[in-house]
């Protein structure tokens, strides 16, 4: 069972994006960052355990040619082995930054030559895998950036091409150094699902098919591709061979947002029909298969819900965001 804690105010409201939450947590200093977007600017947020804010940061689009300023499509934390850098997409660019946002280190300009006169140019899709960052963009491609350990010398080394409509998002798995085993999935405009198995040059392994409907949100769990549809559904996948698991009617309208506990197999599914929910998913040790338990729902009145976290490894605490909502919703176990 969860409980609701005290919430945090936000300057304004989320933007009605799907997976508009990241959360950061820093165990070391007790404290949890949070990163919301809204319209051109991110709003970044420090709380204490018990839910006070205590730092506020701002962050803004690169500025360049045009008449208004463009608009920010993600914000997210990517932790990587031997550092963490905040990565904020918009219609403009790519920019990366210490994870406390005061320093950008690396400024990527979408190129517009792959774009028609009627296209909307954007980035949106965001995951760290080893040691490269990757970022999806409106053609369908995907960037891979090398990252070194520290400075500002990231490289563009590689673009991914494996979907026909615009990246909705990415997830990625650390394969703790077994060979072949996937460890990156994307997804896409049309509900195709691409997994990849990462390194020197990414391999594509498997390609599930779509089914007319947009697929917003993808994790990636012991070899299990989970992903959020438009239908409100919440499909289950072997990462390996792309055969359907599970199939879950989880909600009535387009889910906004999947994130996974690891450390525990649980799966937090949000959408717009103002529900959160968990779910346990558990690998039987006899057969092999997946099992998915229901473990809470949580409604959130009135609010088309954009984004929802996990707050912590072991999935005792998640944050809630709306569309129209000025605040970061909290709940804890019990």
């Amino acid at each position: 069972m969860f409980r609701r804690e005290r919430s945090i105010p936000l300057r304004s409201s989320a933007a009605a994006l799907s997976n508009n939450l990241s959360v950061l947590q820093l165990p070391a200093r007790d404290l949890t960052h949070f990163g919301v977007v809204h319209g051109p600017s991110a709003q970044l947020l420090s709380a204490a355990p018990e839910g006070l804010p205590l730092a506020q940061r701002q962050l803004h689009v690169k500025e360049g040619a045009g008449v208004s300023p463009p608009l920010i499509t993600q914000v997210h934390w990517c932790v990587l082995p031997f550092r963490v850098l905040l990565v904020l997409t918009s219609h403009r660019g790519i920019q990366m930054y210490e994870s406390d946002g005061s320093v950008m280190v690396y400024w990527h300009a979408l190129d517009s030559g792959d774009a028609s006169s009627v296209q909307a140019m954007f980035a949106r899709g965001i995951a760290a895998s080893v040691h490269f960052i990757c970022v999806g963009t409106w053609s369908g491609r995907v960037l891979v950036f090398d990252i070194p350990a520290k400075g500002p010398n990231i490289v563009l080394s590689e673009e991914l091409a494996g979907h026909q409509t615009p990246i909705t998002d990415i997830a990625t798995e650390r394969a703790q150094g077994q060979d072949g085993v996937a460890d990156m999935v994307t997804a896409d405009d049309s509900g195709v699902l691409c997994v990849w198995r990462s390194g020197p040059e990414f391999t594509l392994l498997t390609r599930i098919p779509g089914f007319g409907v947009p697929c917003p949100s993808v994790q990636l769990w012991q070899g299990t591709v989970a992903a959020g549809y438009g239908n409100g559904q919440v499909r289950l996948y072997d990462a390996s061979t792309g055969a359907l698991h599970i199939q879950i009617n989880a909600h009535a309208r387009t889910v906004s947002a999947l994130d996974l506990a690891p450390e525990v197999g649980k799966l937090l599914s949000a959408a717009e029909d103002t529900f959160v929910h968990i779910w346990r998913l558990n690998r039987n040790p006899e057969s092999g298969s997946i099992e998915v338990e229901h473990c809470h729902g949580e409604c959130v009145p009135d609010t088309q819900v954009c984004g929802a976290r996990f707050c912590d490894p072991s999935g005792s605490s998640f944050a809630v965001t709306g569309y129209d909502l000025a605040e970061i919703l909290r709940f804890g176990s019990v």
